[in-house]
C-alpha cells in the first residue's frame, strides 16, 4: 500500500485543486446580485468541460502508452509518444478556434436556460475559448509526467494554475468588479502559465531518459494508427460522461433557473469527490502499465487490491463529511437564500454518490494503464443508454429528486459494467 500511497497522495491533492476553483467560481458569481450569474458560469463551465474532457483522451492515451513503454525501458517511444499527443493537441485547439460559433449554438439549443443566462453564458464562452492550445496541451503533459511516476510534478503544475486562477477569480471580481468575464480571463491566464509549468517539468524528465528525438519515431504509421484508435475510443467514452453530466444540467435548467443554481451548487461535491478519488485510480493506471510492460500479472494484482482498498475507505470518508456537515458546506458558496435552502433539499445524493462511484473510477484507472480502450468506450455507451430514459422518467414522476436518482444510478451502472469485463481484460493483459 505504501507505493499506492506515495503515487496517490499527490496527486490526490493536485486533483483537489481542480474542484475548488470551480468552487471558487460558484462562490463568486453566488454573491453577485442575481442566479443567472451562478447558472451562467455552470452553464459556461459545462461546455467548455464537455470540450476539453472530450480531449481528455490526450492525457488518458499518453499516460498508458508511456507507462508501458517505460516499464519496457524503450525511452525513444516514450518520447514520441508525447510528440504525436502534441500535434494533436495543437490541431485541436486550432479547430476548436475555427468553429466557436457553431459550439455554442449547439450548447445553447441544448440546454433550454433563460434569456439572461444564456448572454452571460457567451460572454464567458467567447473569452474562456482562446485557452485551447493551453488546455489540451496541458492534458498531454500531464499525462507524460504522470507516467514517469512524477506525481509531485503534477502537484505543483496543477497547484500553480489554479491558485493563479483563484486569485485572479477573487482580484478581478470582488476586486475590480468584473462579472462572468474576470472569471473566464483569470482561467485563460491561468492555463497558460500551467503551460510554462508543465513544459519546464517535461524538459527535466527528458534528461533523465534514454533515447532522442526522432521524427520518424513520431510519425510511424502504425503506431499513430493505434493512437487514433486508441483516441477515438476515449473521445466517445469521455463524450458520453459528459453528456450524462450536461443532460443532468439540461433537465435542471427545464426546472428552473433556481433548480439550476441549486444543482451546479451540488455537483461541486460530487466534483471534488471524483478528483480527489482519482488520485488512486491515477495512481493503479501508471502502476498497471508498467506492469503490462514487464508482463508482471501478480504486482498488477497487488497493486489493484491495494488501491482499490484506499480508494473505498476514502469513498467512505468523503459520505460521512457530507451526511454531517452538508448544510454548512453549501452556505459557503451563496448568500441568495432560495438557492440554499433548495440545495439543502438534496443533501442525501451528496453523501451516497461516493459510495456509487468509486468503483466506476477505480476500473477506469485499471483500464487506462492497460489501454484497454474499446471497453471503456463500450461499457460508457450501455451505462449512458440506461441512464437517459431512466432519468426522463424519475424526473416525470419526482422532478430534481428523480434526476439526482437517476444520476446515481448511472455512477452505480459503469461500475457494474465496468467489473463485469474484469476478467477478460486481465486475461488479454497478462494472457
Amino acid at each position: 500500500m505504501h507505493a499506492i500511497w506515495v503515487l496517490a497522495f499527490p496527486i490526490i491533492l493536485s486533483n483537489i485543486t481542480i474542484p475548488l476553483l470551480g468552487a471558487v467560481d460558484a462562490a463568486v458569481m453566488g454573491h453577485m446580485d442575481s442566479a443567472a450569474y451562478l447558472g451562467a458560469v455552470a452553464v459556461g463551465g459545462l461546455i467548455f468541460d464537455y470540450i476539453y474532457w472530450g480531449f481528455g483522451f490526450l492525457r488518458l492515451s499518453t499516460t498508458g502508452l508511456t507507462a508501458q513503454a517505460i516499464g519496457a525501458n524503450n525511452g525513444e517511444e516514450a518520447r514520441a509518444i508525447f510528440g504525436r499527443a502534441a500535434l494533436i493537441a495543437l490541431g485541436g485547439a486550432l479547430l476548436l478556434w475555427a468553429s466557436q460559433p457553431l459550439i455554442f449554438y449547439g450548447a445553447a439549443l441544448v440546454i433550454d436556460a433563460s434569456y439572461e443566462v444564456e448572454q452571460l453564458a457567451r460572454t464567458y464562452f467567447t473569452i474562456r475559448i482562446w485557452s485551447a492550445p493551453a488546455a489540451l496541451l496541458n492534458y498531454a503533459l500531464i499525462g507524460w509526467i504522470l507516467a514517469h511516476r512524477n506525481t509531485k510534478g503534477v502537484l505543483i503544475q496543477q497547484v500553480i494554475t489554479n491558485l493563479t486562477n483563484v486569485i485572479l477569480d477573487l482580484w478581478f471580481v470582488m476586486g475590480l468588479g468584473y462579472g462572468v468575464e474576470g472569471v473566464a480571463w483569470a482561467t485563460v491566464i491561468a492555463q497558460y502559465t500551467g503551460l510554462m509549468v508543465g513544459l519546464t517539468l517535461l524538459q527535466r524528465n527528458l534528461s533523465q531518459l534514454e533515447g532522442h528525438w526522432r521524427l520518424p519515431s513520431i510519425f510511424n504509421l502504425a503506431k499513430i494508427k493505434r493512437l487514433m484508435s486508441m483516441n477515438f475510443d476515449l473521445f466517445i467514452r469521455t463524450v458520453c460522461l459528459l453528456s450524462a453530466f450536461a443532460w443532468f444540467t439540461a433537465q435542471g435548467a427545464k426546472l428552473g433557473d433556481l433548480v439550476l443554481a441549486a444543482n451546479a451548487i451540488l455537483l461541486q461535491f460530487q466534483q471534488f469527490t471524483s478528483y480527489a478519488l482519482d488520485g488512486f485510480a491515477h495512481a493503479v493506471e501508471v502502476l498497471s502499465g508498467h506492469s503490462a510492460g514487464r508482463k508482471n500479472k501478480a504486482q498488477f494484482k497487488r497493486d489493484v487490491k491495494s488501491s482499490t482498498q484506499l480508494a473505498f475507505l476514502f469513498a467512505c470518508g468523503f459520505s460521512l463529511i457530507y451526511f454531517t456537515f452538508a448544510g454548512s458546506l453549501i452556505n459557503l458558496f451563496s448568500d441568495i437564500e432560495p438557492v440554499l435552502a433548495l440545495a439543502k433539499d438534496y443533501t442525501l445524493w451528496m453523501a451516497l454518490l461516493p459510495l456509487v462511484s468509486i468503483w466506476g473510477f477505480q476500473l477506469d484507472g485499471i483500464y487506462f494503464g492497460l489501454t484497454e480502450t474499446r471497453t471503456l468506450r463500450n461499457m460508457m455507451i450501455l451505462s449512458l443508454a440506461l441512464y437517459l430514459p431512466l432519468s426522463i422518467i424519475l424526473r416525470d414522476h419526482f422532478e430534481n429528486h428523480g434526476l439526482w436518482a437517476a444520476f446515481t444510478i448511472f455512477f452505480l451502472f459503469r461500475g457494474i459494467t465496468l467489473g463485469m469485463r474484469f476478467p477478460s481484460v486481465e486475461k488479454r493483459a497478462f494472457p
